[in-house]
């Protein structure tokens, strides 16, 4: 299952930008995650809420943006989208291929909650 060490790696990125001081205010992180990635969202979510558990992220959450997978073809030069991963060009037929998305896995922001204001 690596879904727990992505959700470790995503704790300890936050704990690298955030002061340890305002870990409490982290309403939301947002990911971008490749369909080719094979990472299952549910089971992150999960992983993250388990280790944030008791934690100053307790009460925050993790925001995933799917992103499909798209080709370029070098021969034809069309793009295409592909749901199973193949670098094929259905198109022309063509291997000779780059990926243009898909295999992401980004922080791509960490969102803070307002500071509650004390009166003292």
């Amino acid at each position: 299952m690596h879904e727990l060490s992505i959700a470790q790696n995503v704790i300890e990125t936050v704990k690298q930008h955030i002061a340890e001081e305002d870990l409490w205010r982290v309403g939301s992180i947002t990911m971008r995650i490749g369909e080719l990635g094979g990472v299952m969202t549910d089971s992150l979510e999960f992983c993250y809420g388990a280790l944030t558990a008791d934690t100053p992220l307790s009460t925050s959450s993790l925001r995933i943006e799917r992103v499909p997978f798209q080709i370029e073809c070098l021969e034809c030069h069309r793009s295409s989208l592909n749901e199973r991963g193949f670098a094929v060009c259905p198109f022309c037929g063509s291997g000779n291929t780059k990926i243009l998305s898909g295999d992401e896995l980004h922080i791509i922001a960490i969102e803070l909650n307002e500071a509650a204001e004390t009166n003292i």
